[in-house]
């Protein structure tokens, strides 16, 4: 790159920051050593600044990076699907994911992690349980704040709706996932968690005409990954109940 190609860039760069003092004073500091280096900083720190706004936004809480999954732990498990999927190639072809097993198996960790390599590349994520997410909704009286608060739901690059088949909803919260889920249908990704199979989701919804209509939108580009096995939270509680066991023998060997 020539100097002149180089300069334009490094100008270009500083429009882009809107560093309009230094832009004011570029003819007589455009060839200053510190002009690259003060112009690398702020771009560091801008992109530090949004990573950190886009993960508070995303309210993904405190969870377990997946180096830590014990992948033996699951009877049924396929690995290797699960971790294509931190290519992001969904997010690229606005597919869905839908992990379906049991409670406490790993389904919201892996969804976390998902949304949360989503953010460090720069997308948009959101991590609500479909309790709130449907009760967000339903509080809504206005029709206009509700077409609003749709289409900012709707935005987002990666929506986890966790925890579809924990509880069940009437008719209405019924449309409004619909309506959700057929606004973001090709335009964008979402990952639902159920413990329960599609099945059973006519138990979730009793009576709501449109749950053949929301299934037929989530599974249609979309990757259905099964999990079976225990739940980790009651291995783990069972690991510390024996070792609380194991530590008050070796205090009190009588």
């Amino acid at each position: 790159m020539t100097n002149l190609v180089m300069l334009e860039d490094l100008k270009m760069r500083a429009k882009a920051l809107h560093l309009y003092g230094l832009l004011a004073h570029w003819d007589e500091v455009q060839r200053d050593p510190w002009v690259p280096v003060l112009i690398q900083w702020e771009e560091d720190a801008r992109q530090k600044r949004s990573l950190e706004r886009r993960i508070k936004a995303a309210k993904l809480g405190r969870f377990k990076m997946m180096a830590k999954f014990d992948w033996s732990w699951p009877k049924v498990c396929d690995r290797g699907a699960i971790e294509n999927l931190s290519s992001l190639d969904f997010i690229r072809e606005k597919a869905n994911i839908i992990f379906m097993g049991p409670n406490g198996i790993g389904k919201t960790m892996i969804a976390k992690n998902l949304a949360y390599e989503a953010v460090v590349q720069g997308y948009t994520a959101l991590y609500i349980t479909a309790s709130e997410l449907l009760g967000d909704l339903a509080a809504v009286t206005s029709d206009a704040l509700l077409k609003r608060r749709v289409s900012a739901y709707a935005r987002i690059d990666v929506l986890v709706i966790d925890e579809v088949g924990y509880l069940s909803y009437g008719d209405r919260h019924a449309d409004l996932l619909f309506n959700l889920i057929n606004r973001r249908y090709e335009e964008k990704s979402t990952i639902v968690t159920s413990n329960r199979p599609f099945s059973e989701w006519k138990d979730v919804f009793p009576n709501a005409s449109c749950v053949v209509a929301l299934i037929d939108r989530l599974v249609h580009h979309a990757e259905v990954i099964k999990l079976e096995g225990d739940s980790y939270r009651l291995r783990d509680a069972n690991e510390r109940k024996s070792t609380r066991g194991r530590k008050r023998k070796e205090e009190d060997p009588k």
